[in-house]
């Protein structure tokens, strides 16, 4: 089999479809591993050295909000992006459009490990701050809207399951690595106040890290990855966001957002939330909070791919109402029982802490084989984007949702509202939608 790898001046090079295959899954795999990496950079490695950007003062539920808006800006940024890249992705091809957005957010990574504290900037550090981490999701919705496709339109219909939960291991391999280098840049150079060792020089190590790795996942693409050749053999839509906005489509765009819309809820409500809210209204010191997260995260390796299989013999709609039941009862329990103080000591708070990941985590093996196989080819870019981002736009003003159940509740249980809500959308939304996993993608 011929392929050309980028350009019409570059030797052709001939490969196996299943050398291709493993090529596209691997790289998706490395994208999502550095898309997640990216994502998380701010809760581990911002939540120590938070101070250096916000003036003093601020009370604990000020800071939690602005941790969390940190963190949620990127997520808003996403359906810009696919919107902008699917569209591309579904005229141009996925190739092309994986490398200009894996650029994108290599540069606005780098960017930020340069930016000056409030000290030397004032108010603008923390706008400067948000404004990168803004265009950072947008260049990551382009990557993962481009490259997921292109794996599951390479990967054969009996494997897609298994592809692309080893695809997602990226979340939760990404999360051990992050919160590994935090650890180890919090022993290197301790934390404190704004003039601190972490808060002045220690915080950015991670994030020339992340930039560093968006290079290389730039590198691999050029070099290991040709164009898919499903896209390539279809036809072209002249308008895929317009196709996408009407009629069937546009039905199964709602219902997709809806289940992805719990995704989001249930990790923004653990992932997102939880290290704020303890380290911040709890107190409770920062190590056992990342050890919790990384070993909920190193268990939640082995399981994805699982899962993957599950949804695969059993189909991808039972897998998903399963595990939105999961996480509307057993993990919401957990939860409270964290937040209610029921642990004598650090090893089971951090105990408590792993377990509410590995109950929430697995859902991610399943989505994208089920919005890859819920579009079109002609349209599978666009729709595959839309559907995983227009859903972070609701979940992702969650610390809001949080400031407000404060006024019927604890601040600190708050959490717990959204990750059952979140559980309850992931169960009804695929209680709508059909099964997917016959579905052919040569058509």
């Amino acid at each position: 089999m011929t392929t050309q790898y980028l350009s019409p001046d570059l030797a052709e090079l001939t490969t196996t479809p299943d050398l291709i295959a493993r090529r596209a899954v691997r790289a998706a795999y490395f994208g999502f591993f550095v898309d997640m990496f990216e994502v998380y950079l701010p809760i581990a490695v911002l939540a120590p050295a938070l101070v250096y950007f916000i003036p003093a003062g601020l009370s604990a539920a000020a800071k939690a909000t602005i941790f969390s808006l940190v963190f949620a800006i990127s997520l808003m940024g996403r359906p810009i992006g696919s919107m902008v890249f699917g569209h591309y992705g579904d005229r141009l091809g996925r190739r092309r459009v994986t490398l200009i957005s894996v650029a994108g957010f290599a540069i606005a990574t780098l960017l930020v490990a340069a930016l000056p504290g409030y000290r030397a900037w004032g108010g603008a550090s923390i706008a400067a701050l948000l404004i990168l981490r803004l265009a950072d999701g947008v260049f990551i919705g382009g990557e993962y809207t481009a490259a997921n496709p292109l794996a599951m339109e390479y990967s054969p219909k009996e494997r897609r399951g298994l592809n692309a939960a080893f695809i997602h291991v990226g979340y939760p391999a990404a999360l051990v690595c992050v919160s590994l280098l935090t650890a180890f840049m919090l022993r290197l150079a301790p934390a404190g106040d704004a003039g601190s060792a972490y808060a002045v020089w220690g915080w950015r190590i991670p994030f020339v890290a992340g930039a560093l790795l968006a290079g290389a996942l730039f590198l691999y693409y050029y070099f290991s990855v040709p164009e898919s050749e499903v896209w390539r053999s279809s036809k072209k839509s002249a308008a895929p966001l317009k196709e996408i906005f009407a009629g069937a489509d546009l039905r199964r765009l709602g219902q997709l957002v809806i289940v992805m819309s719990g995704a989001w809820l249930t990790l923004d409500a653990t992932v997102a939330a939880l290290p704020g809210v303890i380290n911040t209204v709890l107190g409770v010191k920062s190590p056992d909070v990342n050890t919790g997260i990384l070993i909920g995260a190193a268990i939640s390796v082995p399981i994805l791919p699982v899962v993957g299989i599950l949804s695969q013999k059993f189909g991808r709609r039972p897998t998903l109402i399963v595990l939105g039941l999961l996480n509307l009862a057993p993990a919401s329990a957990l939860y409270y029982l964290l937040m209610a103080g029921a642990y004598q000591e650090s090893a089971m708070l951090v105990g408590l802490v792993a377990l509410i990941l590995v109950l929430t985590i697995p859902v991610w093996a399943v989505i994208t084989p089920y919005l890859a196989e819920s579009f079109r080819t002609e349209i599978r870019s666009c729709g595959y984007g839309l559907s995983y981002s227009l859903a972070t736009i609701l979940p992702g003003f969650y610390s809001f949702y949080m400031l407000g159940l404060a006024k019927l509740m604890p601040y600190e249980f708050s959490p717990i509202v959204l990750l059952a809500v979140g559980g309850l959308m992931l169960t009804l939304g695929a209680l709508a939608g059909p099964e997917t996993k016959h579905v052919d993608f040569d058509r």
